[in-house]
């Protein structure tokens, strides 16, 4: 990823504001509301149903599993009340096998339809866990870099892992089981009027504080959920930072600090949960409250109408097993319930990332990719600024590389470099002005085509946890062997290379750590030499400082490949080394963000002085 060489004092602008930090804002003051982009909140699920249609039947088959077992187990207080009132009442003792039969086969239905819903719908469920993962992941493939420079990577992890299991669970178990523990309620209900409708009104008179109570909870519980959910997004970004800059946390002895910093977003999620528990905790309480009064007034009035001879033993019986039967019901909404808004928390954190704008797309009628690639490259008045910024980076930068032409970019830090060869690539869009090889603009040619005209190598080379293999053939997929030894020789990476206990077989860890920055800089350099060789007649390459880690034999030795390897491409390139920027044919002064020269390094030593400051020693750029 290209870093952005120019701070947000220096531009006069902030930074664009992550997810996290807008939630984490809202933490620290409740008035402040994260707003979706189209949609509310509790529409966020209803926004994944068109996206499952092919999971719908499972769930409703599998709803309707469940409200099978529930009626199967309603259906065994009907019958004991049944029992009593007929073989027990009247002594009838060879009468009591068909329904005691009867019950078994009701309990057998209930287990075996709870198998079935689990089996049926455990793969369709994992599929739609797979699908909108893949959904997220590939949305975040396409989104600019400058859109993932304002997400936290934890934040992204904890979006593609945690709230897809949210969501899975959500269709799988929880969504079933709020459709048949609802019928299953006024089923109970209904039968509870059969057998004394004043036991039926005394139920149903409960569900009234149920239902206010549920819909409190749900407000509130969502806003807990949320908030918790982007808490651990921030801490798995801690976890991933500390992981990553270990060697500079023991270098510097702040593994304490970092420590501390961990338990203190550690407490403020451990808050935010209890909050969440609290609020779980009053509504199980009164869940509970509620269904024991709704118990002993069955008993109260069951006994006063037994006593009355308004009702028989059996009903009774009947009706107060059916009400403790109901407690579940009644008491799983709240378990429910508090699923419910975690999955559509999950869901609000997806659509997020799925309804941000890709901002570098295909035109609408590409132009095909040149049959004939020359290389020619120009900036014609381009201008560009970030998104977030107030003020340009680059101002009116027009230059020209003709086919073949290596040419240097030099300037101070901060003064638009990286960002000037992000251009190319397209990993930014130009502002104003355009870029074109060939004389066509890149902006209307398709990515993939543009994209393997380029080959690219930054300062800071990112590697991947893959083999040596795997991460030199990123740009060309089928590079023989031959192919690949030649470039790691280019890059004088073959020595190492062949060093390592697998060879090209090895893999390298998380961001090549294992190696050195030297090493890992060639393995890139040999990445974007290979990626060349898909179309060696005319290539652009693009290469940001790659060798800063080399030592200065080292470089003479890459440089010299280089010459050779690269002979034909069109190369552009940062400098900062006196060495590599008489490598090239020219050299181009940015300061600023303006080209103030241009010209061979032997010219401009003589005639630019910024030049022999800057090859002197790099010099900071002047805050704005």
């Amino acid at each position: 990823m290209w870093a952005r060489e120019q701070s947000a004092d220096e531009e006069g602008g902030t930074l664009s504001v992550s997810v996290s930090e807008n939630s984490a804002r809202q933490a620290d003051d409740p008035s402040e509301t994260v707003v979706p982009h189209d949609d509310s909140a509790k529409g966020s699920l209803r926004r994944l149903w068109p996206e499952i249609r092919w999971y719908q039947r499972a769930m409703y088959i599998g709803a309707g599993l469940s409200a099978l077992g529930m009626l199967s187990d309603i259906l065994l207080p009907v019958l004991t009340g049944r029992i009593v009132d007929g073989p027990v009442a009247h002594r009838d003792f060879g009468a009591i096998f068909a329904p005691l039969l009867l019950v078994v086969v009701l309990a057998a239905v209930s287990t075996v339809t709870s198998w079935i819903r689990r089996w049926m719908v455990a793969r369709p469920a994992s599929r739609l866990e797979l699908d909108l993962r893949a959904n997220l992941f590939g949305r975040l493939q396409i989104l600019s870099v400058g859109v993932h420079d304002g997400m936290e990577s934890g934040q992204l992890t904890s979006r593609a892992i945690t709230d897809m299991s949210t969501l899975r669970r959500f269709f799988a178990a929880v969504a079933p089981s709020l459709l048949s523990l609802g019928a299953t309620l006024w089923i109970g209900i209904g039968l509870l009027f059969v057998f004394s409708w004043q036991i039926g009104l005394v139920e149903l008179l409960i569900e009234v504080p149920l239902v206010i109570l549920a819909l409190r909870f749900e407000r509130g519980y969502g806003l807990a959920s949320r908030r918790a959910q982007d808490k651990s997004g921030d801490l798995a970004t801690i976890v991933e930072e500390s992981a990553q800059g270990i060697r500079v946390l023991k270098a510097f002895g702040r593994g304490p600090w970092f420590g501390a910093r961990f338990r203190r977003q550690s407490r403020e999620l451990r808050t935010l949960e209890l909050a969440k528990v609290r609020l779980a905790a009053t509504l199980w309480t009164a869940l509970n409250v509620l269904s024991a009064l709704g118990i002993a007034a069955a008993l109260a009035i069951g006994g006063y109408l037994l006593a009355e001879h308004a009702i028989s033993l059996g009903a009774l019986i009947a009706g107060i097993t059916l009400t403790t039967y109901l407690q579940w019901p009644i008491m799983g909404f709240g378990f429910l319930l508090a699923e419910l808004e975690h999955a559509r928390t999950a869901a609000e954190r997806y659509w997020e990332v799925i309804d941000t704008p890709v901002e570098i797309t295909d035109p609408a009628e590409p132009v095909a990719r040149p049959a004939d690639l020359r290389g020619e490259l120009c900036f014609d008045n381009v201008r560009f600024r970030f998104p977030d910024a107030e003020h340009d980076l680059l101002h009116r930068i027009s230059l020209r590389l003709r086919p073949g032409e290596t040419l240097a970019v030099v300037g101070a830090t901060g003064s638009g470099k990286s960002a000037l060869l992000g251009l190319v690539p397209r990993l930014f869009d130009v502002s104003e002005g355009a870029v074109t090889i060939d004389g066509i603009d890149i902006r209307a040619l398709r990515l993939a085509d543009l994209r393997s005209m380029v080959s690219v190598a930054f300062e800071d080379p990112v590697l991947f946890s893959a083999s040596v293999w795997e991460n030199i053939t990123l740009g060309h997929p089928d590079a023989t062997e031959s192919q690949v030894r030649a470039a790691l020789e280019v890059a004088c990476a073959d020595g190492f290379v062949d060093a390592l206990p697998w060879g090209l077989r090895t893999r390298i860890g998380e961001q090549g750590l294992s190696l050195s920055g030297g090493q890992r800089q060639r393995l890139a350099l040999a990445r974007a030499v290979l990626a060349r060789q898909r179309h060696p007649g005319g290539h652009v390459v693009v290469l940001d400082d790659p060798l800063s880690a080399l030592d200065v034999t080292t470089e003479k030795q890459v440089q010299d490949r280089l010459h050779t390897a690269l002979s034909g491409a069109t190369v552009l390139l940062v400098a900062h080394r006196p060495s590599t920027a008489a490598w090239a044919d020219r050299v181009a002064v940015l300061d600023d963000g303006r080209i103030i020269a241009d010209g061979p390094h032997e010219e401009l030593l003589t005639t630019c002085p910024r030049y022999r400051e800057l090859m002197g020693g790099e010099i900071t750029a002047p805050a704005r």
